[in-house]
């Protein structure tokens, strides 16, 4: 059983999957009672009557892994912003950890597209930066030791000296990722971080974040528009809506439903297609991304 159809007041009921299919059956545990992350009820609006999306509700369990997809202007970065701290939901709330999240913080890492490295800098300066702002009392000593630690990880020990302008797109995205994981973030947020790289690199470091989130047991909500990347990378993946008008008025999107990952999960890109399994879970998120994706 992979699917929980998520409710929402403001939108018609989103209709179950045929219970009649063991794969396809409904789960019936709330998505939204999870533990680490809490959103309750979360809208952003930017005219009045027509929200982007309304009543979004969800959680993450620490460890967890969790992407979400949809349509471009349904409002995955706009939640992604929210759960950093760089913008505002127009109503609602988000905890983690049980605190509120009410701003920027180095518990919170963040990916973005584009790699934001200063080019001024080298790898080894960009990310002991950012350890340097995590940990200020640490001395220079520790401080490499931890940013040695991290390139490694991603691989790019041979260009730890090396400003951005010498390396290539693939190898920025790495650093970025090994200065998100260096401070030791309760949480990652990644807002499609691979999608500007060719598919070979891309793999590669699918590969590697699978290795050190494994590694790490780090916390992951992300965006992306990849199915497959998500089926890879996720323990679950939400399918999120696009607000319409309808015969009854504006409906405002939202997450329509939470698809469980049930494939086994130390799975590898290279063998994901001939898991049982695989080709039901990837026809049911196209089929949504396809037919279902606004809001009814």
């Amino acid at each position: 059983m992979w699917s929980d159809v998520q409710q929402r007041q403001t939108q018609a009921e989103v209709p179950a999957m045929d219970s009649s299919n063991p794969v396809a059956a409904p789960s019936h545990k709330d998505p939204a009672m999870r533990d680490f992350l809490k959103i309750e009820q979360l809208s952003k609006a930017y005219q009045k009557d027509k929200p982007v999306f309304a009543d979004v509700s969800f959680g993450l369990d620490k460890g967890e892994f969790v992407c979400i997809i949809g349509h471009s202007g349904c409002g995955k970065t706009t939640i992604l912003n929210v759960l950093a701290g760089l913008d505002t939901a127009t109503s609602g709330y988000v905890y983690m950890d049980g605190r509120e999240v009410s701003g920027p913080s180095l518990e919170r890492g963040v990916v973005f597209q584009s790699h934001a490295l200063m080019p001024w800098l080298s790898v080894r300066k960009n990310i002991a930066f950012a350890v340097e702002s995590r940990w200020p009392d640490w001395s220079p000593a520790e401080v490499q030791e931890q940013v040695e630690k991290y390139v490694s990880m991603v691989g790019l020990s041979h260009a730890i000296d090396k400003k951005p302008s010498q390396l290539s797109g693939g190898m920025k995205q790495r650093v970025g990722i090994a200065r998100a994981f260096a401070i030791q973030p309760k949480m990652l947020l990644l807002d499609e971080p691979f999608g500007a790289l060719d598919a070979l690199t891309r793999g590669t470091i699918q590969d590697e974040l699978m290795t050190i989130v494994r590694q790490t047991q780090q916390t992951v909500f992300m965006i992306t528009h990849d199915v497959d990347e998500a089926i890879l990378l996720a323990d679950r993946i939400l399918l999120m809506s696009n607000g319409a008008e309808g015969a009854d008025g504006y409906k405002p999107g939202g997450i329509a439903e939470v698809v469980t990952n049930t494939l086994p999960r130390e799975r590898t890109r290279a063998g994901l297609h001939h898991l049982d399994g695989y080709y039901d879970l990837r026809n049911h998120i196209v089929d949504f991304l396809v037919s279902r994706a606004v809001a009814h």
